[in-house]
């Protein structure tokens, strides 16, 4: 769904996914949907494409864009905790709650402030099919696509974070939740894939965790939402055990960084985590919106 259209039924999505316990769960709508012809087609022409100068250009401007873009977006975000990565300068694999299609810049900032002003991000293969400005950037902006296609994720996408984060050194951000849930606060339960490529290259996970603060009568609010601004908590670092092999890591890893994000909601919002819905779990929503969803 683009962004500024209604989230209704993304909104009702949320409330019965939440309810249910099925915190990965799709909760979006009009999503791109592959066959599986589809998919091997436009995941060969991404990998053939990235190796031509038509790219290379392109993903300048992209980069470039971004960088203003994550000054603008984020003009407002406070960053605390920025002394748990100050001076990190190794490859990682970076996490954070996933509640925006913008939110990727949030995560950018933090980064920048410590120093580190590059980052890759891992995208679903149905994201390069998005519309307008979009699928320029999920083509071109550093991203790399995931994908239930095998060949291509046991031989390019292996392929492409062993060069990233071993031998570059960079940073690549993993949404451990899979699913994005529009302004939705709280950290959801992450899945095992993140952890999994941290204990493989042997390499740290960076924790982050990204409050959203509502902000009423600011001039820009619309229809369903207020406007909100963001407050990122940098947590500490989190290192495979050299000790455990890649499995035992990879649950660790998984483990404390869902521990970390749950203490940050909990003092940031002053309250324990629990899944059952109550209105305020999604930032900004007017009232009068979440009646008229839920009755």
């Amino acid at each position: 769904m683009a962004v500024g259209e209604s989230k209704k039924e993304v909104i009702n999505n949320i409330i019965n996914a939440a309810n249910e316990g099925r915190l990965n769960d799709k909760v979006e709508v009009d999503d791109a949907v592959f066959t599986r012809e589809e998919r091997k087609r436009v995941l060969g022409k991404f990998v053939k494409h990235r190796r031509s100068l038509s790219y290379i250009y392109k993903n300048f401007i992209a980069r470039r864009a971004v960088d203003i873009a994550t000054d603008l977006i984020n003009k407002d975000t406070e960053v605390i905790g920025l002394e748990n990565i100050q001076g990190f300068k190794g490859g990682a694999i970076a996490t954070s709650n996933h509640f925006h299609p913008f939110d990727t810049t949030i995560v950018r900032y933090g980064l920048k402030k410590a120093g580190r002003h590059k980052m890759f991000i891992v995208s679903q293969d149905t994201n390069l099919l998005m519309k307008g400005i979009f699928r320029f950037f999920t083509n071109y902006a550093d991203t790399i696509p995931i994908s239930p296609d095998k060949d291509y994720m046991n031989r390019h996408f292996h392929r492409t974070l062993n060069r990233l984060l071993v031998k570059k050194r960079e940073v690549v951000l993993i949404y451990t939740e899979q699913e994005m849930w529009y302004n939705y606060r709280k950290p959801r339960t992450p899945k095992r894939g993140a952890y999994f490529y941290a204990a493989k290259f042997n390499v740290p996970v960076l924790s982050f965790f990204t409050e959203i603060i509502d902000i009423q009568n600011s001039g820009k609010e619309d229809a369903e939402f207020d406007n909100v601004k963001y407050r990122l908590h940098v947590l500490p670092l989190i290192y495979p055990d050299p000790n455990l092999n890649e499995r035992d890591n990879s649950v660790l890893m998984m483990q404390k960084d869902y521990e970390q994000k749950k203490e940050a909601y909990e003092k940031a919002y002053g309250k324990k985590l629990d899944y059952k819905f109550e209105f305020g779990d999604i930032a900004g929503l007017k009232k009068s919106v979440y009646d008229n969803v839920v009755k």
